[in-house]
């Protein structure tokens, strides 16, 4: 049994059982479609059609139940051709990405404009959330690429591409005692001495900010902790303490009411990657976004970090690569 068998018989119901007119409308000749229909009912076993004399006068029962089938068939096929009509449309499409606040707030913009300006027919979404929501958004399949900082446990089924790195830096209304430290002289026991406005995650794994103050004997004081930077310094302009929030969350310009203090020498430094299920399916403008996320990023290298399963062979495809620090 093949496609155009269920393609014949399929047109000859539609025809009014009109062998001619199906030939007619499928641009075949009627010869073929009568050797067609034939070949598929000796391999059924069974008559699709009444015969009287030469011609069809009703659909059999178990006809019926054949072309209901074939007709589902039929229209998958003609689903995978829109599909692969649509994916070989290089600047029409979908791309779903799922990113943390911080990231679709101050890093991605520039992304973004270039990529549309690159590919306007292509649908762009934005989706924010925590780790943990951005992971369960991959699980689910309903965004192609993810962009986080750490939680790489959260995503063992990924590809990950390191992209660039940061660090947490101190921010204080301009007032503020702390404002006057000069670079690389802030000290955690005069962060102790006030009470922080952080980051929930800046509370979990081995680099929390717990740790860091318990090796110096100290304690964190916590006045408040958000998901999101510009909460964050919304408090911190309230005078609620100390903010401390990712380097590239800090604007010149909006944020000229605050200091921003020098603090890399205190805390670890940070790595935001981007990543994608193994087995996805990457749209050349998909490429083409990674490339403007992270110059570095080019097919080449992208492709071989999809062949590379090993950490040991990440390790090596990426280890000469210096990433660039924001």
């Amino acid at each position: 049994m093949n496609f155009h068998q269920l393609q014949y018989a399929i047109a000859i119901a539609r025809n009014g059982l009109s062998v001619t007119q199906a030939a007619a409308s499928l641009g075949t000749s009627q010869p073929a479609i009568s050797r067609a229909l034939k070949a598929l009912e000796k391999e059924l076993g069974f008559d699709l059609f009444v015969r009287e004399g030469r011609a069809f006068s009703r659909v059999t029962p178990e006809g019926l139940r054949v072309l209901e089938f074939a007709g589902r068939a039929l229209a998958e096929v003609d689903s995978l051709r829109a599909v692969a009509a649509d994916l070989n449309q290089d600047s029409r499409g979908t791309l779903s990405i799922a990113t943390t606040h911080t990231q679709a707030r101050y890093v991605l913009p520039p992304v973004v404009q270039a990529f549309r300006k690159r590919y306007p027919d292509v649908d762009l979404h934005l989706h924010q959330g925590t780790s943990e929501q951005i992971s369960e958004m991959v699980a689910s399949d309903r965004v192609q690429l993810a962009i986080a900082t750490g939680s790489e446990a959260l995503f063992p089924e990924l590809v990950l591409l390191p992209v660039y790195r940061w660090h947490r830096q101190v921010i204080v209304p301009k007032h503020h005692l702390l404002a006057r430290a000069g670079a690389g002289k802030l000290t955690l026991q005069q962060l102790a001495q006030f009470p922080l406005v952080t980051y929930v995650f800046s509370f979990s794994g081995p680099s929390s900010l717990e740790t860091l103050f318990a090796r110096e004997g100290l304690k964190a004081r916590v006045a408040l902790t958000a998901r999101d930077s510009d909460v964050i310094k919304t408090y911190v302009r309230l005078g609620m303490g100390v903010g401390i929030v990712a380097s590239v969350a800090f604007d010149p310009e909006e944020d000229k009411d605050l200091a921003l203090v020098e603090a890399s020498h205190l805390f670890p430094i940070h790595t935001t990657w981007v990543g994608f299920r193994r087995g996805t399916l990457l749209r050349n403008f998909a490429y083409e976004f990674l490339q403007l996320f992270g110059s570095h990023l080019t097919r080449r290298l992208v492709d071989r970090a999809i062949e590379a399963r090993d950490p040991d062979s990440k390790a090596q495809l990426f280890g000469r690569i210096a990433l660039p620090v924001k």
